[in-house]
């Protein structure tokens, strides 16, 4: 398997741990500040880029669905409003933001609807062609192999079965280059400091989305693990893309 810029950056630098259980430490670590901080940073738009992502699934009509990276569960409640299917599984790593994401389903009165584990991206607890669709929100550079990640997910797709993925990228316009520069250089560690007091966690999102390989690079590793019909839609003045496969 390939490896990419993203792979080598670490939210705690030399911890001697490897990524993925840096990635679950920090997660569990910022878990109960995260979709306040996500609403804060994003100003909101954050919500419209999931449900522009989930609306692309809308014609396929899927009845199984896989969350992956799916946080404090955020695009599977969105999925289930949105889509109504039989099922949404969502999996994670970070035990801390599935217990968030778990009290959310309670409290939406969706817990025979929308099941949570805790499972890593490279080693997908379910059998091959178990899924009509599989969404993943702003987690794909979190994982520690990226190609293993994308093939297990192409595995447990249905033959027909689409992939969404929303992940961040860099804009290209210049003047508006600069302004999100300095946002997510400076605002972002900033405002994860003060209110989840985890300056290293954001500062590391940015890191890692800075890093990773974006629009038509990303489309090629799609590519490289099997997926058909690939492609990308920028958001956002290209702050966002959504990217879509068939397998």
């Amino acid at each position: 398997m390939t490896k990419y810029a993203h792979d080598e950056i670490l939210p705690f630098g030399s911890s001697g741990k490897e990524k993925k259980q840096q990635v679950e430490h920090m997660f569990d670590d910022i878990a109960p500040k995260y979709d306040f901080l996500n609403r804060f940073l994003s100003l909101g738009i954050d919500v419209q880029w999931r449900k522009k992502a989930i609306r692309r699934l809308s014609k396929l009509k899927p009845r199984q669905i896989l969350d992956v990276a799916t946080g404090t569960g955020d695009v599977a409640l969105m999925t289930y409003d949105m889509l109504q299917p039989e099922k949404i599984i969502g999996v994670d790593i970070s035990q801390g933001m599935l217990q968030v994401g778990l009290e959310k389903i309670i409290k939406a009165g969706l817990s025979d609807k929308i099941e949570l584990k805790q499972a890593d991206s490279a080693a997908l607890p379910f059998a091959d062609n178990s899924f009509d669709a599989i969404t993943v929100a702003f987690g794909v550079r979190n994982f520690q192999d990226l190609e293993k990640g994308l093939s297990e997910m192409h595995r447990v797709l249905k033959p027909g079965g689409k992939l969404i993925v929303l992940e961040f990228s860099r804009p290209h316009n210049p003047v508006f280059k600069g302004l999100y520069s300095f946002y997510m250089n400076v605002i972002t560690p900033a405002m994860g400091n003060l209110f989840s007091k985890n300056k290293e966690a954001y500062s590391y999102l940015n890191k890692s989305a800075k890093a990773f390989p974006e629009r038509n690079d990303f489309v090629k590793i799609l590519n490289g693990v099997h997926f058909k019909n690939t492609l990308f839609k920028a958001l956002t003045m290209g702050i966002c893309c959504i990217y879509e496969g068939v397998k």
